[in-house]
C-alpha cells in the first residue's frame, strides 16, 4: 500500500458526512488508492502503424527515439507544429511479435486522434508503411492502484515495470494486452470484448470508477492532459514533459529545432505549477501577482488528500511556495500557494 497523504477532511477535523457528489469522489479515490480502480478509456484514440520503415517514419515525425523500440516496448511522445508546439501528445507501443515484424499501437486523446491522423497520414507517402485505424477495434480499461497488477494478471503474463511495456495475455481465456502505466496497468481487449473483459476483470476485485475521479490522481500527479494543459501555443519544456517525451539524440522531427534551441540555450517562458487553492475555483481562473497577469488555471479539482488543487501554466518567474492571487469570473478574488508538481512528493500537504 502507497504512503498516502492524510485525508483531507478528516485533517480538517470535519466528522459531518460528506455530500453525495464528494462522497462518489472520495469512494472512487480509495479504490484508485487503495485498491484497484477500474476507468474506461475505450473512447481514446488508437492508430496503428505497420510496416517494414515504420519506426525510421514515425521517428521523423514525433518527439521520442521510435526506431530504438524492441517487441514489448514503448515511449511516450509528442507530434509538434514546425514551431515547436504541442499537436497531440501520444503512447507508442511496439506490439508485433519480434524486432523485425514491427507494429507500432498509437494510444492518444480522442480530442487529438483527428490531427494525429491527418499528419500521418499526409506524411507517409514514400515510406513502406500502412496507417490503421484502431480506435473501435480495441478496448482500453485502466487499472489504477496497489492492486492492479494482481487483478489484470501482470506477474503471471511476464509484464515489465518499464513504463509502456507490454505483453500478449489473457483474462480467463480472453486474448488481451497489458500496458504498463504509471498509475497501474491498461487491459486491451477487442472492441467486442470490452464489456466481457470488464465483468471478468469486476469480478477479480476491480471497482468501477467514473473519469473525473481519476482527473484528481492526474492533478495530483502533475501531468498535463492534451487540451488542458497543452495545445498548439505550449512548448514541451513549458509543459514539462521533455524528460518524458522529447529525445536530444536522435535526427530530426517536425519542430526539433525550436525544442532543440529551448533546451539548450534558453528557458521556458512559463512552467507548469500546481496550485493549493484557498477555494476552488473554475477552469480558465485569471492568476495574478501585484496587480500583473501569470497565467490561467487549467484542470481545477477537489482532491480528498489535499482539498481544492489545481493545476495552471505561470510565467516562470513564479516560484513554488509563493502566493498568488486568482480572480474568477464570479465570486470575489482568492488566493493560493503555488506548488512545485507532483503534490506527492514535496506539494501541498504531503507527508514525504
Amino acid at each position: 500500500m502507497p504512503d498516502l497523504p492524510q485525508d483531507h477532511a478528516a485533517a480538517a477535523g470535519s466528522t459531518a458526512p460528506l455530500p453525495p457528489a464528494a462522497e462518489h469522489v472520495a469512494a472512487g479515490y480509495r479504490e484508485l488508492t487503495t485498491g484497484a480502480g477500474l476507468v474506461d478509456g475505450s473512447a481514446s484514440g488508437k492508430l496503428a502503424l505497420t510496416g517494414a520503415e515504420a519506426r525510421t517514419f514515425l521517428t521523423g515525425q514525433v518527439t521520442a527515439d521510435v526506431e530504438a523500440l524492441a517487441s514489448g516496448a514503448g515511449t511516450y511522445a509528442a507530434l509538434l507544429t514546425p514551431k515547436g508546439k504541442i499537436v497531440a501528445d501520444l503512447r507508442i507501443l511496439h506490439v508485433g511479435p519480434s524486432d523485425e515484424d514491427v507494429e507500432l499501437l498509437l494510444l492518444c486523446e480522442r480530442s487529438g486522434l483527428q490531427a494525429l491522423f491527418d499528419h500521418l497520414r499526409r506524411h507517409l507517402v514514400g515510406y513502406d508503411v500502412e496507417l490503421h485505424k484502431r480506435t473501435l477495434q480495441l478496448g482500453l480499461l485502466s487499472l489504477v492502484g496497489p492492486r492492479a497488477d494482481a487483478v489484470a494478471g501482470a506477474t503471471a503474463a511476464g509484464l515489465g515495470h518499464e513504463e509502456h511495456a507490454s505483453v500478449a495475455a489473457e483474462v480467463d481465456g480472453t486474448p488481451v494486452r497489458l500496458v504498463r502505466t504509471a498509475a497501474g496497468v491498461d487491459v486491451l481487449p477487442a472492441g467486442d470484448d470490452v464489456d466481457a473483459v470488464r465483468a471478468l476483470l469486476v469480478a477479480r476485485g476491480a471497482a468501477p470508477v467514473d473519469d473525473d475521479v481519476a482527473e484528481v490522481l492526474r492533478v495530483e500527479a502533475g501531468r498535463p492532459r492534451l487540451h488542458h494543459e497543452m495545445d498548439d501555443s505550449v512548448m514541451p519544456a513549458e509543459a514539462g514533459i521533455v524528460e518524458r517525451a522529447v529525445s536530444f539524440t536522435k535526427g530530426c522531427y517536425v519542430g526539433q529545432e525550436t525544442v532543440a534551441r529551448l533546451h539548450w540555450r534558453g528557458r521556458p517562458n512559463r512552467h507548469l505549477r500546481g496550485l493549493q487553492l484557498d477555494r476552488a475555483v473554475p477552469v480558465g481562473t485569471v492568476i495574478v501577482q501585484d496587480g500583473r497577469e501569470l497565467g490561467r488555471v487549467t484542470t481545477s479539482v477537489d482532491s480528498p488528500a489535499y482539498g481544492p488543487i489545481a493545476l495552471a501554466l505561470v510565467r516562470r518567474e513564479v516560484e513554488p511556495d509563493s502566493t498568488v492571487v486568482l480572480r474568477p469570473g464570479e465570486g470575489g478574488p482568492t488566493s493560493a500557494r503555488v506548488v512545485a508538481l507532483p503534490f506527492r512528493h514535496g506539494g501541498a500537504g504531503s507527508t514525504a
